[in-house]
């Protein structure tokens, strides 16, 4: 087989099953309502979980950012890339987040698969939930350390997992709240788990951060967890993008060493540094507490009326609220109807998702008002008629 075959009959597979990707130019896709082909949507697929990628305290402070620093960082932060704004940012996010150390990366994909490479060896076992992220998973795979998987959230399982024996070190990794479905791991259990066959945890609460626990420290804090290894992104709560490892002074030691994603990457540009701490202020403040608020109270009225629907969903407690539909086609067409209707969602099929339950992964946000829950909710309920 050529290549050009070989890429043709992938491609043709994803078009025959109905999982081919496509992406749309929009604009403002992060806001309220966002605009494609010269039509406005009340957006509901943004991770801006607390509207605040428009804030303009948040904006101007990327402004300030790049008028003392300029718009890039010019290099990897062990050459000329690490200014006191990536400082102070790592300084302000380990002493809010409660850990000695806290190393940036360029992106949450970037930190999870740099932490896992870094850390593990042909000797050694990952444990890891079935549902984990794509960069959590994929990072495994291609380390030399062996992979099982555990059903989700099912901490039995990964007490069988990790009583088996084991040469090296075992790490087990999960996340404070899962992308596709919106539930959260249980960590406390899943934690003790790990430290019964002294495994070290690594939690990456992309989802969780900004959004849960007190000044929105995130899953963790809320279970009154401390993982060995936690990992945070800024594109989500924090409106921004951007990601960073909380850990020991020894294991930020140990990855600046070794973590090549983190050596040989340009560090992020020191204005989006100053946004970050800047974003940080707000979710630490009685401004963040009031989102925070208000967005729980959007998932628990959408929750509520969902239940009158003919639709199934999962035990999700965030700002994540996925309507399992089943069949690819099927979603497909519910996303185009919703859309007829006004409303941005988008379709998740397999492999994002396991084979058969394809959904629309609907996103709730502090940057909605009430009448745009409930103008989903009826666009819904036609669409399922």
């Amino acid at each position: 087989m050529t290549w050009q075959a070989r890429i043709q009959s992938a491609l043709d597979e994803r078009r025959a099953a109905d999982a081919f990707r496509v992406r749309n130019v929009v604009e403002n896709g992060a806001g309220r309502f966002l605009s494609c082909e010269n039509r406005q949507f009340c957006n509901f697929s943004s991770n801006d979980y607390l509207g605040l990628s428009q804030h303009p305290q948040i904006v101007r402070a990327w402004q300030q950012g790049a008028e003392k620093y300029g718009v890039g960082s010019g290099g990897s932060g062990h050459v000329s890339g690490y200014t006191p704004a990536h400082q102070a940012l790592e300084e302000e996010l380990a002493d809010w987040l409660g850990y000695p150390r806290a190393l940036l990366f360029i992106s949450g994909f970037a930190a999870n698969q740099a932490v896992i490479a870094a850390l593990m060896g042909k000797d050694d076992r990952i444990v890891a939930d079935r549902l984990s992220h794509a960069s959590l998973l994929e990072a495994a795979n291609l380390s030399p350390a062996q992979l099982r998987r555990f059903a989700h959230n099912d901490v039995a399982q990964l007490r069988s997992l990790l009583d088996k024996p084991c040469h090296g070190q075992q790490l087990v990794v999960t996340e404070g709240v899962f992308s596709m479905d919106g539930d959260s791991a249980p960590l406390r259990a899943v934690h003790e788990a790990a430290k019964q066959q002294h495994a070290w945890l690594l939690v990456d609460d992309a989802h969780g951060i900004g959004v849960m626990g007190d000044e929105g420290r995130g899953s963790a804090y809320q279970q009154n967890v401390k993982p060995e290894l936690l990992i945070v992104t800024f594109g989500k709560g924090f409106g921004v993008s951007g990601a960073a490892v909380l850990c020991s002074d020894s294991v930020a030691d140990y990855l600046l060493q070794f973590a090549r994603h983190l050596i040989y990457s340009t560090s992020m540009p020191p204005a989006q540094a100053v946004a970050l701490s800047a974003s940080m202020a707000v979710i630490r403040s009685a401004e963040g507490r009031e989102r925070r608020a208000r967005l729980a109270g959007y998932i628990h009225h959408f929750r509520q009326s969902l239940r009158h629907l003919p639709f199934l969903s999962t035990d999700s407690q965030s700002a994540i609220q996925p309507v399992i539909v089943g069949e690819n086609s099927r979603t497909l067409e519910l996303a185009q109807a919703l859309r007829r209707q006004g409303m941005w969602v988008t379709a998740i099929r397999p492999p994002t998702v396991p084979s058969g339950t394809a959904r629309l992964r609907l996103t709730l946000t502090a940057a909605h008002e009430l009448q745009d829950i409930d103008a989903l909710l009826e666009a819904l309920y036609v669409a399922s008629q």
